[in-house]
């Protein structure tokens, strides 16, 4: 009787199990195809289950997300933690935007996490208190050394990497590589012996919060 009892139960968690890695598994191919807005039904009918069996998993599309793009705020700090390791800091800041936004080719789900609005829970806002200062770090270390323009700041980041993806996506169709164009125009802009006045002060943190729709 004890055997019988715990073996359906044993299957059905690994049943369970099995749904939850599809759902993952879709949920990752439909963010890097289109962005973190694919509708969840669209998920779940490439993972080929229910709506209740997805809410089941994750009650909120922001869990689905948060499990899904783990992997892409790990990316994005490896290519941090790499460009602060740089001895030449403005090769370490041009390699890291370089990296980012091949990681944007690779998966539209970058911008949209990084750069425009805020998504995700728990695991997603540690991703993202771990990244603030590293990319201070980053612009610090090539202002320190004269090679990055003295203006720039943590704030400016978030909207080069916008408007990095804007161009990622509007050219990846018939010209893949554009985006190296513009990252060269952009870094040649940004150093410091080109440098001109600029017209407008930076964003504030409050304002860049209102602007990216983010609440932290």
């Amino acid at each position: 009787m004890t055997t019988r009892s715990k073996t359906p139960v044993r299957r059905l968690r690994r049943d369970a199990q099995a749904n939850r890695d599809r759902i993952v598994a879709a949920a990752r191919l439909a963010f890097a195809a289109d962005g973190v807005d694919v509708p969840v039904e669209e998920i779940a009918r490439r993972a080929a289950v229910g709506m209740g069996t997805l809410y089941r998993h994750f009650p909120a599309k922001e869990d689905l997300i948060d499990a899904v793009l783990e992997d892409v705020f790990a990316a994005f700090i490896a290519a941090a933690e790499q460009a602060l390791a740089e001895e030449d800091a403005w090769a370490g800041f041009r390699g890291f935007l370089e990296r980012v936004f091949a990681l944007h080719m690779e998966n539209r789900g970058v911008k949209d996490i990084i750069a425009t609005r805020a998504h995700g829970r728990g695991r997603a806002d540690a991703m993202r208190l771990r990244i603030r200062p590293l990319l201070r770090r980053l612009i610090e270390r090539a202002q320190e050394q004269g090679a990055l323009r003295s203006d720039f700041t943590t704030e400016d980041m978030p909207l080069v990497l916008w408007t990095g993806g804007r161009v990622i996506e509007a050219t990846a169709a018939v010209a893949p590589e554009l985006w190296r164009r513009y990252l060269g125009l952009l870094l040649d802009g940004l150093r410091a012996e080109a440098a001109t006045p600029l017209p407008h002060p930076p964003l504030t943190r409050a304002q860049l919060k209102r602007a990216t729709g983010r609440s932290s």
